[in-house]
């Protein structure tokens, strides 16, 4: 059940007109009030055929005029509007369950506090089966306005209630961070110029597809006016950047002027200050003794970075910025994903925007790493080679599951439900672009004898797995992968064991697949000469003993000048 409250009005006769009229479809039949203040002695047009919305009106609006008249000012915004719709699949519910639910509603919103008689005129008006909408007048009999802030949230929360008790769908509870709904005007505006979204939503999704390509917000701004998007920044006396403002060519008012929309009004996280904190963040400094190979495209770094996501999820913080920038990530790889995967991505990423944002701060640096691969990914050329494609996507597949897990861990269940939606749009396309890697992997499977080694290997390395691995249509071309990272000096039993560690395989449902992806990445890279890695820690060892025989510790050694470190001890 959603009630969703209006922004209030000031024409009490001008609303009643539209409830007990046709509607804009001739979809009002048979209105009438089912609940109200005091419903002995209430004019009802829908019931009395000597009964005018004018009459009505006057009932509704006389605390009004009193307070109007007797403070000389008049009230502007007192009209409250707040329709109540029943879900799809709900069974219709009769006039005196609606009055029940009206009743509850307005008791939350504070219009009409229970056993207070002094409160706010209301009614319920009842045109369609699913739906009633109530209308109250915002001031109390007693002249006082009422204490309505927050409403919403009461409001919500009664009707979570009134789903239990009626027995009918329940909606998840918000957390106050989801996206304006479009009203009906900018539904019907969309419709009559033929726009399948309105302004808000296709602004949306352009400033969310202009996001990876910018390092800062004017690159943003201009990123966007350079898409043909009309900006209208908001800057300080000083010339700074204060905030801005954007509007969907030909989106006109009624004098020819271009309409915009602040960047908070289209979704609470396109506000400037926080696509500022998204997008200037410096990177961290790297360790002296990282390591210094790096991935050969924008590709594998990619999906490189999706997989440290794995240990960065402990921290709240940390989660909630790898999950920001991670639906920048499947933005710009649905941009450059070849053409026959670009839909089903860029479903994925406008379904991700719902859990990208929660209550909880994001801290941005944490995601620095992955954020710069979207960047480079949005910012490349080259499109991938297929396996790289496959393994890009199975990250992400992955990466949508432990978001989801986050999201559900922290009771945030519009997000967990948009992460989970976003998930089978991934898979669907994971599953597609492993086609071409099984087909080839199967039609060079190693010899019966190399098989059976690596299936030992496979039920040493992942015993409780095995035998749905060997199941999966996709182990032949398993088995081409692990005989080929052999070949290049890997341990197939050991690879196995670094795949299952950083994905595990219970809910994979095809696990061999999984795995193919995930050793073929790890794998493209020769493995370690562990002679050279030994006779290196030898040499290292014995200088170090050379340094302390002589009384001189590391750092002191690499002090001494370069003349002085082959003298002879005298």
């Amino acid at each position: 059940m959603i009630a969703a409250i209006k922004p209030a009005g000031a024409n009490t006769r001008g609303l009643l007109a539209y409830l007990y009229g046709p509607g804009r479809h001739d979809e009002h039949l048979d209105s009438h009030i089912v609940a109200g203040f005091a419903m002995l002695g209430m004019p009802d047009p829908g019931r009395n055929p000597n009964a005018t919305l004018t009459q009505l009106a006057h009932h509704l609006d006389e605390p009004v005029h009193l307070r109007n008249s007797e403070f000389g000012m008049k009230i502007t915004d007192h009209v409250w509007h707040c329709p109540v719709r029943a879900a799809p699949e709900d069974r219709h519910l009769s006039d005196a369950e609606w009055a029940d639910i009206a009743q509850r509603i307005v008791e939350a919103a504070g219009i009409a506090p229970p056993s207070d008689d002094l409160g706010c005129r209301w009614i319920a008006v009842r045109h369609a089966d699913d739906h009633i909408h109530i209308l109250a007048t915002t001031v109390r009999e007693d002249g006082r306005r009422p204490k309505h802030h927050g409403s919403g949230i009461r409001v919500g929360d009664a009707c979570r209630q009134i789903e239990t008790d009626y027995g009918l769908r329940q909606l998840k509870k918000g957390d106050h961070t989801a996206g304006k709904r479009p009203t009906q005007a900018e539904m019907y505006k969309a419709q009559r110029l033929g726009w399948e979204q309105t302004s808000r939503d296709w602004l949306q999704e352009r400033i969310r597809a202009a996001i990876p390509h910018a390092s800062n917000t004017e690159e943003l701004l201009a990123y966007l006016e350079a898409d043909g998007i009309a900006i209208k920044p908001r800057c300080g006396s000083s010339g700074d950047l204060l905030g801005y403002a954007v509007g969907r060519p030909g989106d006109l008012n009624k004098d020819g002027e271009q309409i915009f929309h602040p960047g908070g009004k289209i979704a609470p996280d396109l506000t400037l200050p926080k696509l500022k904190a998204r997008l200037e963040t410096t990177a961290p400094e790297e360790h002296p003794t990282a390591r210094r190979e790096r991935p050969t495209t924008p590709w594998h770094q990619a999906t490189d970075a999706v997989e440290t996501l794995n240990s960065d999820m402990t921290d709240d913080i940390h989660a909630q910025a790898h999950i920001t920038a991670l639906g920048e990530l499947i933005e710009a790889t649905a941009q450059k994903a070849p053409d026959y995967f670009r839909a089903e991505l860029r479903t994925a990423a406008r379904t991700f925007a719902r859990a990208q944002r929660s209550e909880i701060r994001a801290e941005n640096q944490a995601a620095h790493t992955l954020r710069r691969a979207a960047r480079d990914i949005a910012h490349t050329a080259t499109g991938p080679d297929s396996s790289a494609f496959a393994a890009l996507l199975a990250a992400l597949v992955w990466a949508t599951i432990l978001a989801a897990r986050w999201h559900e861990a922290k009771n945030h269940a519009h997000q967990a439900e948009a992460a989970r939606q976003t998930h089978h749009h991934l898979q669907t396309a994971a599953d597609h672009a492993l086609v071409p890697v099984v087909d080839n992997l199967a039609a060079r499977h190693p010899s019966d004898q190399a098989r059976r080694t690596l299936a030992h290997d496979v039920r040493a390395a992942v015993p409780d797995h095995a035998d749905r691995i060997f199941t999966d249509p996709a182990w032949p071309a398993l088995a081409t992968v692990l005989a080929d990272a052999e070949a290049g000096g890997h341990k197939p039993h050991q690879l196995l064991k670094e795949a299952a560690a950083q994905r595990e395989l219970m809910t994979a449902r095809q696990p061999a697949r999984v795995l193919i992806t995930r050793i073929q990445h790890t794998s493209r890279n020769p493995a370690p000469n562990l002679h050279a890695e030994a006779a290196r820690r030898t040499t290292t060892m014995r200088v170090s003993a050379t340094a302390l025989s002589a009384g001189v510790t590391e750092p002191a050694r690499s002090a001494i000048p370069a003349e002085q470190k082959h003298r002879p001890r005298l």
